[in-house]
């Protein structure tokens, strides 16, 4: 959950997203150390009038800066492309989710189960408890066991959706007559909140989803209660 004023990224909650804070800050500090560099390079430039003759023929430096910049797009290409595998790998989940959207709430069904589907709207703000989140908390939750391969199958009945869950790192698009499908690994139980992250239409701003991940045994007694 995001905090006012906050800056960064939300506390990672899946081995994904922590692979992708650890990206960014290796991405930052490279960005970070090449504008320390040419910032160097024109002060320097412009508080001195001396020139030193081996600068005006500049076959090393043309090298350098040639060879330089290369190595460092592999040393960003190489984390990035193995988070991208990473994030496309699925090994064997143990639940399977389908998600579909629609102007303006979702729907979810377990395929695992035989009857156990249900939509989700926002709560209205008049409706809300004492403590819950405004445009954030909804009426039906999607429940999960934590710790456990988690495949999340998206599509769209209307118009372009996206299922986005910051903290899990997720980010999906929901396209009408096309099945994309995510996974993800919840590592810590708690409350994960997302929003719709594609334009589509008047309500756009009030589709949020929330993810409750609970151990195992919760999670048992939640689809016993709602099979019942």
């Amino acid at each position: 959950m995001a905090h006012p004023s906050q800056l960064g990224f939300q506390d990672a909650a899946s081995p994904i997203m922590e692979e992708l804070l650890h990206f960014h800050d290796h991405a930052l500090m490279i960005a970070f150390l090449i504008s320390a560099l040419v910032l160097y390079t024109i002060t320097l430039m412009l508080t001195t009038k001396l020139t030193h003759t081996n600068a005006m023929d500049a076959q090393e430096v043309e090298m350098i800066w040639t060879i330089l910049p290369a190595i460092i797009l592999i040393l960003i290409a190489l984390p990035s492309l193995r988070i991208l595998y990473l994030m496309d790998e699925i090994n064997n989940p143990h639940l399977t989710i389908k998600t579909l959207g629609h102007q303006w709430y979702w729907s979810y069904e377990y395929t695992d189960y035989e009857d156990l589907s249900f939509d989700s709207y926002m709560t209205p703000t008049q409706d809300l408890s004492p403590g819950a989140f405004r445009l954030l908390e909804v009426d039906n939750r999607m429940v999960i066991p934590m710790e456990s391969p988690i495949r999340v199958l998206i599509s769209a009945e209307d118009v372009l959706h996206s299922w986005a869950v910051p903290s899990l790192g997720i980010k999906t698009d929901a396209i009408p007559g096309r099945l994309n499908q995510t996974t993800f690994i919840t590592s810590h139980p708690g409350l994960f909140f997302g929003q719709c992250s594609e334009i589509c239409g008047s309500n756009h701003s009030f589709m949020p989803i929330v993810v409750e991940a609970t151990p195992l045994d919760y999670f048992e007694t939640w689809t016993s209660a709602i099979l019942s």
